[in-house]
């Protein structure tokens, strides 16, 4: 049995990888601030999956799970950072593993403070516990965004990501130099995991395809932008659950050959490394929309937008390094992929539980 942190427990990743970890055995200690980016009530639904019953949760204060006597859930700022230390001294994880951040590209556009106090302060806070308490092992969330206007596509982590597009990846980017400081400084492990738009049963209400999937069972519009001319490297999660399991596993180790006149964005002397971890097959989103029309047995109204301020025209992962090392490659089509996620969101929508993105 091994002991993890997770944070972001009750977001969409992070719920399925406590799941994931727990249905293995493992103890895990999840948190969670549980803020109303979007609807809290998903939130709860997703902890209620887990054993945490209720929609009022203490903060500060520990939950036991009625369901798996291996979890424990905390509400909690990441931003706390006597808390955060104080847990960690008491749990003394095998490894950390940092999800909890505040998402959205276009959100980061009206609401930058937001993304300065937990994206960057709360990571600070993540390090230092991290680095106090002697942790073996820091996995944290990157993201695909950190690409930026890169032209060059498939990404590799070697490429240079200098040109963010919108805060949300500044602040990214900046976490995975914040990380290697306390590789190099301190000798402390980081692995970070550059997501590529991650989708499937229990998502989160933000995100696009969700969105599409609430107004065409409304009758409302889709607002497509970009005339559905854009491309994304849409990731399964199950796939990307597949892929941290393995990664947790294995801590950063520093790099034989590192040549520090020729460093790069992913390359370095410390016990840094980083992962693209996508679908290595970028849908249109003409094409993708289509499917999830399928999926849902109902055909979408759409309206036409141009191009959003932070928004970039495709994305598309170079997984060599991953596979590489962990033998690890997505198997789930975007055409299963998207019946699961179609076949949770019927059921989950048609049973009351409605909620609006934030």
């Amino acid at each position: 049995m091994s002991i993890y942190i997770v944070t972001g427990a009750a977001g969409f990743i992070g719920f399925h990888l406590c799941k994931r970890l727990l249905d293995n055995g493992d103890r895990v200690v999840g948190i969670d601030s549980i803020n109303d980016y979007y609807d809290p009530r998903l939130k709860y639904a997703r902890l209620e999956q887990l054993g945490i019953l209720g929609t009022h949760v203490e903060y500060g204060k520990p939950i036991k799970s009625s369901q798996y006597h291996g979890f424990t859930f905390f509400r909690q700022n990441l931003e706390d950072a006597a808390l955060l230390s104080g847990l960690v001294s008491e749990t003394q994880p095998d490894c950390f593993i940092n999800l909890a951040a505040q998402a959205g590209v276009r959100y980061s556009i009206d609401h930058p403070f937001d993304y300065a106090q937990s994206n960057l302060v709360g990571f600070l806070s993540v390090l230092e516990a991290c680095r106090h308490n002697k942790v073996s092992h820091l996995v944290y969330a990157s993201s695909s965004s950190v690409y930026g206007m890169n032209s060059k596509v498939p990404f590799n982590e070697h490429d240079p990501v200098d040109h963010p597009a919108s805060l949300y990846a500044a602040t990214k980017r900046s976490n995975e130099l914040m990380a290697h400081t306390y590789s190099h400084l301190y000798g402390l492990p980081t692995t970070g995991l550059r997501f590529f738009t991650v989708y499937g049963p229990w998502g989160r209400p933000d995100m696009a395809y969700f969105k599409f999937a609430r107004a065409i069972m409304k009758g409302d519009p889709i607002e497509v932008y970009n005339n559905g001319d854009m491309y994304r490297d849409f990731t399964y999660i199950d796939d990307i659950i597949e892929g941290m399991l393995c990664v947790i596993k294995k801590p950063a180790q520093t790099a034989a050959d590192c040549n520090l006149l020729k460093t790069d964005a992913a390359s370095s002397s410390t016990p840094y490394t980083i992962y693209n971890i996508g679908n290595n097959k970028p849908e249109s989103l003409s094409d993708f929309i289509a499917l999830l029309e399928q999926a849902l047995g109902k055909k979408a109204e759409k309206r036409y937008l141009p191009m959003q301020p932070g928004d970039v025209y495709r994305t598309a992962a170079d997984i060599t390094a991953i596979a590489q090392d962990f033998d690890w490659r997505p198997r789930t089509s975007i055409e299963t992929g998207l019946k699961h996620f179609a076949k949770w969101f019927v059921s989950y929508y048609t049973t009351g539980k409605t909620y609006e993105a934030g």
